[in-house]
């Protein structure tokens, strides 16, 4: 009875046993000392106590003569991969902590990546086995009012750090738990700061600034991973400070650590008995009696299509969003269908909608070699006589070049100066900059 009776306390607390003998040692000896339960109960009262008493733990282990032997050193880091198993992130501490990482995806117990600078990587990371690897992420989602289990074997969450989460877990992801982690840097990116990594020129962000203050509606748009919520939350950096902002996201991720009035709506999804679901859709509808000066939608991806683009419509220019579309043509497309989900509108009407509500579209891609940069600028109007809606390129770079090239000004640039939101020399210096005619 006690070897099962430790066993069911190390499960629970959800050690994650490495190679190393010392430390199955060190984890057997810690369990005589706190058990599993007062663990979880200092764990969900006060983390930093859990702690420490998980490391005075560690300590009173080593004070035994057995231990007198093991370096200084190697006890110190077994105690810390002791904490970070039952208390942190266990194998992928490291790579949490790495500010230049910005995902991590673990394939099963045994094979973890990271990406840097847009590029994969494999890392030495390991999960003993699956049952270990399912123990972290059942810590993960606890304390979220999530949970994976056969029944309900994908979920989506969103760590205090504000890191997205994602597990899929058997017998949908067939070689073992799938945990993917997007993580969002502590400081948020402006437009000045990716004109320095090369993502667009001086004259892109002169345009992208004076479309926001200028209360232009915008659309970002690109695959995953190409940078469209980098490029929307540097759009928020230079929103008036005077304005009421509403944010609609599936899973938050937006950061407007400056902005003095901000407020950050988030769906939620349905409980495992089917209930309390809240859609992007809901938000939208009671966003727009919020007083709302400007409404960001994270990503716009279904029927809430058609009440965004009525609120753009009705009186709130200036709103922004993401989808993920392969081109500004796309973007349209992909706007018609979502409507259609929501309602059955003829697609000239739904076209005449799309030109009306966004004054720009802004297409980010990733190169081979996982650079991010702003591809193509586009600006919609409607076509009566073809009943379409037309898309004007004015701005374009291939992957290939360093530097794109404007084909054509948008139609409210001249009007810049009586918005005081430009002067006459800066947009004449602008069309200079760009070679473009005024």
């Amino acid at each position: 009875m006690g070897r099962v009776r430790a066993a069911g306390e190390a499960g629970a607390l959800g050690v994650l046993q490495g190679p190393s003998c010392d430390l199955e040692a060190l984890k057997a000896q810690v369990l005589t000392l706190v058990s599993a339960d007062d663990i979880a109960v200092m764990m969900a009262a006060n983390p930093n106590r859990a702690r420490s008493e998980l490391k005075s733990a560690c300590r009173q282990v080593f004070e035994d003569v057995a231990w007198s032997t093991v370096p200084r050193e190697e006890r110190q880091r077994l105690a810390d991969e002791l904490v970070d198993a039952v208390l942190g992130f266990g194998p992928l501490e490291g790579l949490l902590a790495d500010d230049a990482v910005t995902e991590i995806m673990v394939n099963g117990p045994h094979d973890v990546f990271f990406e840097r600078e847009g590029r994969l990587f494999r890392s030495e990371a390991r999960f003993s086995d699956e049952a270990q690897l399912r123990a972290l992420i059942d810590r993960m989602l606890g304390p979220l009012g999530r949970r994976v289990d056969e029944a309900s074997p994908m979920a989506n969450a969103r760590l205090p750090q504000g890191h997205r989460v994602h597990v899929i877990i058997p017998p949908l992801a067939v070689d073992g738990p799938v945990l993917t982690i997007r993580k969002f840097a502590s400081r948020v990116m402006t437009l000045g700061d990716m004109m320095e990594t090369g993502s667009f020129g001086a004259t892109v962000g002169s345009c992208l600034t004076w479309a926001v203050r200028a209360r232009k509606s915008i659309a970002v748009s690109g695959g995953t991973g190409s940078g469209k919520t980098t490029l929307l939350n540097a759009l928020s950096c230079v929103l008036p400070r005077d304005e009421r902002i509403v944010t609609i996201e599936d899973s938050a991720e937006l950061r407007f650590l400056e902005h003095p009035h901000v407020v950050r709506l988030e769906a939620r999804p349905r409980s495992v008995e089917g209930t309390g679901e809240v859609t992007i859709r809901d938000l939208v509808i009671n966003a727009l009696r919020m007083r709302p000066d400007r409404i960001v939608v994270g990503e716009c991806r279904g029927a809430e299509a058609l009440d965004m683009l009525q609120a753009m419509n009705t009186g709130h220019d200036g709103s922004l969003t993401t989808l993920h579309a392969n081109s500004p043509s796309d973007v349209v497309s992909r706007l018609t269908t979502m409507v259609r989900y929501a309602a059955d509108l003829p697609v000239d009407v739904i076209e005449s909608n799309v030109a009306s509500a966004f004054d720009a579209v802004v297409q980010t891609a990733r190169s081979l070699d996982g650079a991010r940069f702003v591809s193509e600028v586009a600006e919609l109007s409607y076509d009566r006589g073809r009943r379409a809606c037309q898309v004007r390129t004015l701005y374009r770079r291939e992957r290939s070049e360093a530097e794109g090239r404007w084909r054509a000004a948008p139609c409210w640039i001249d009007e810049l100066p009586a918005l005081r939101v430009a002067s006459g020399e800066e947009v004449a210096a602008w069309r200079r900059a760009c070679c473009l005619a005024a």
